[in-house]
């Protein structure tokens, strides 16, 4: 492993070059993650919360915890969003490390259920992540599938 994962809370100097990555990635205006990532630095509640994959400096993956990444199912929560590997990084383990490391450490924040929606099938089982329930997203015409993560 030539990466190393990281909390946005450990690092805050990289929350500018966070946000325009994850934007860039999304397509969520860069102001949505400016605002949830300076609520997280300020550390009032263990949600939100960024987490992102380093590598020579450079971001090669990262993912969020909100409390809802934009659906119907509002009970659910809080969310792992964002989910994104660097492609040429793909199939490198990268993305398990991240939700490994993401639900360790919402587990210490007394956090041990979290929610995941996704159009991915059989990817997030292999990390420990079971399929819950379908649900609606904001703007999407079908339903997605709802995954859930009990540390």
């Amino acid at each position: 492993m030539n990466y190393k994962i990281i909390r946005l809370t450990d690092q805050p100097e990289i929350k500018d070059e966070a946000a325009e990555w994850f934007h860039e990635k999304w397509g969520i205006p860069l102001e949505a993650y400016r605002e949830s990532m300076e609520e997280c630095l300020a550390e009032k509640s263990p949600v939100p919360q960024w987490y992102l994959a380093v590598e020579n400096s450079a971001i090669i993956g990262g993912l969020g915890v909100i409390e809802n990444d934009f659906h119907d199912r509002k009970d659910l929560a809080p969310n792992v969003c964002a989910v994104y590997t660097e492609e040429r990084k793909r199939g490198c383990g990268v993305a398990g490390a991240l939700l490994h490391y993401v639900c360790a450490d919402m587990k210490e924040k007394g956090i041990s259920t979290l929610y995941l929606l996704t159009d991915h099938s059989s990817f997030y089982e292999r990390y420990g992540w079971e399929f819950f329930c379908m649900a609606q997203g904001e703007g999407e015409p079908e339903p997605s599938r709802m995954y859930i993560h009990r540390s």
